[in-house]
């Protein structure tokens, strides 16, 4: 027989019910403020595809930042590169714009933005010889006709899934992971390029950059932007190292298909180069005797 008269039943049930109430709505307001710090520690300019590299054991997952503010400082130049807010610019003529602070390391993660003007062409380079992911105004710049040198593209080897390109004066996301004999090319959030250059399916794309003047086992060069004579603007470039145990996105993707008159007009293009390169050293060994 209960000793509680049924009003203060009444009484007792509705408190607990409040106070089961107030609990849920402070757990909800808790966890909600920890799902917003943990997403403004997230830069506004990391894309999402960052977030698809899975790093097992990796002991840091902080990039470099190598463009920030309104000073080149690490960056070497002749004085035709600019940055300001962040943003690099090229002014004029002069040549690429390096960065001297450090070194790419073997295996890495590099990301950026990028947009060009009408037409311009120009490139990052990420380790020694011919490793460039092209920088292109696909539509109006003539290496757009070829997937092979159109951008996102390993220069004159492989070339992207599809064109991903957004319209010329809006910012495109970049981004590179190498890793051993991997090379991954991305592009507005899609990965593009994906090749082991070991595996002998990739052998002709390997030898068309050997005779350009390429190599694929080089390692330890310094970043480059390439001046090409077009407008052309970069931001938010960062770089991390990748470690031994983290594991990457091995899907593959498929290149586009190359029509054959870019085909024709890539062999005459490639049998110049091979004929400047030749005629240059022949030059350099006349001028030893």
């Amino acid at each position: 027989m209960s000793l509680h008269s049924p009003a203060r039943h009444h009484r007792q049930l509705s408190h607990s019910r409040d106070n089961s109430f107030r609990y849920r709505t402070a757990m909800i307001l808790l966890c909600f403020s920890i799902l917003s710090l943990s997403i403004a520690c997230i830069p506004a300019s990391a894309n999402a595809e960052e977030k698809k590299l899975i790093h097992a054991g990796q002991t840091s997952d902080v990039f470099e930042t190598l463009s920030h503010g309104d000073t080149l400082e690490k960056w070497k130049h002749n004085g035709n590169w600019q940055i300001k807010s962040g943003v690099i610019s090229r002014q004029g003529k002069g040549g690429s714009l390096v960065y001297v602070g450090k070194k790419i390391p073997d295996d890495f993660e590099l990301c950026f933005e990028w947009k060009v003007g009408k037409g311009s062409n120009s490139g990052i380079y990420y380790r020694p010889t011919q490793y460039e992911y092209q920088i292109l105004d696909n539509d109006v710049h003539a290496d757009g006709k070829n997937p092979r040198t159109s951008a996102a593209s390993l220069y004159f080897c492989v070339q992207p899934s599809k064109d991903m390109t957004k319209p010329v004066g809006q910012w495109n996301t970049g981004r590179v992971i190498c890793k051993g004999s991997v090379i991954q090319h991305w592009l507005n959030g899609e990965k593009v390029i994906h090749i082991d250059y070991k595996d002998p399916k990739w052998a002709s794309n390997v030898e068309m950059l050997r005779q350009r003047g390429g190599n694929l086992e080089a390692r330890g060069a310094n970043l480059s932007l390439q001046d090409h004579g077009d407008p052309v603007w970069y931001r938010n470039l960062r770089l991390r190292e990748l470690q031994e145990t983290d594991t990457l996105d091995m899907t593959e993707v498929a290149p586009a298909m190359i029509p054959a008159s870019a085909l024709e007009a890539e062999k005459k293009k490639l049998a110049g180069i091979i004929k400047r390169r030749e005629d240059a050293k022949k030059r350099q060994q006349q001028k030893k005797k």
